[in-house]
């Protein structure tokens, strides 16, 4: 169950605790997030809204270990993220975190098997367990038949396959789409969902998403808006935009 006031329990998956992001620009201070509390229980599939620029990528980054927190502390799984040395960090992005993003990010001189390979050329996995685990991802996403195709043979979707088939190739602890459907027609968008969906539901996947798209939002388990640097449900946003209206 994802909570969002800070009164989760202490077995979730994903702690969040007065997670506060502060941007210097110039002599101004930008107030990103404020505060925000979140937990995240394994198996939960969260879609994160807001307009541009209310903090969703920059929470994101936060949970992934891209970006460190002005203030507060995120928990994944009992290690504290958030003092992490970057090496140690490193470690455990390559261990924990699957990222999937708006732009596919392939390398374009290598195949879709090279490139989902890429993350296991880290491991110390054999060269025969490394082809195990990238043909049993290609195979959950559909494209068995398209290991050896390039990106430029591929349609958008199929490239978001094997940016997704890269992404879950190591097993990672959770998955932070960034937009995965954003520069996709809405038929590749759906085939697209539906997948992102079945790793939630028969893989047992923590799926933690930001999206523009009403339409992919309400798939997640819960809809999460920033406002103001916090994070609120969706039925909240509806409650607090009526109050508006009727002041």
């Amino acid at each position: 169950m994802v909570r969002v006031d800070g009164t989760g329990r202490s077995n979730s998956l994903i702690q969040v605790r007065g997670l506060d992001k502060t941007y210097k620009r110039g002599g101004e201070e930008i107030h990103v997030l404020q505060g925000l509390n979140l937990d995240v229980d394994k198996g939960d599939f969260v879609a994160f809204m807001g307009p541009s620029g209310s903090g969703k990528t920059t929470l994101l980054n936060l949970l992934g270990g891209l970006d460190v927190p002005t203030r507060g502390s995120i928990t994944v799984a009992g290690d504290e993220v958030t003092h992490m040395s970057a090496s140690k960090l490193t470690q455990w992005r390559a261990r924990h975190v699957g990222f999937i993003f708006q732009m596919y990010n392939l390398i374009p001189v290598l195949t879709a098997f090279q490139n989902v390979e890429l993350p296991l050329l880290l491991t110390k996995l054999s060269k025969s367990e490394r082809r195990r685990h990238v043909e049993t991802a290609l195979g959950v996403v559909g494209l068995s038949e398209r290991m050896n195709h390039y990106p430029r043979q591929l349609s958008g979707g199929q490239e978001q396959r094997v940016a997704i088939a890269r992404a879950i190739v190591a097993d990672p602890t959770f998955l932070l789409c960034d937009e995965p459907t954003g520069d996709l027609d809405r038929k590749s968008a759906d085939e697209i969902m539906n997948l992102i969906i079945r790793l939630v539901k028969e893989f047992g996947k923590t799926v933690l998403m930001v999206t523009h798209d009403p339409v992919v939002a309400k798939l997640a388990d819960l809809e999460l808006h920033l406002e103001k640097g916090l994070l609120v449900e969706a039925g909240q946003v509806q409650q607090n935009a009526y109050a508006g209206g009727a002041a």
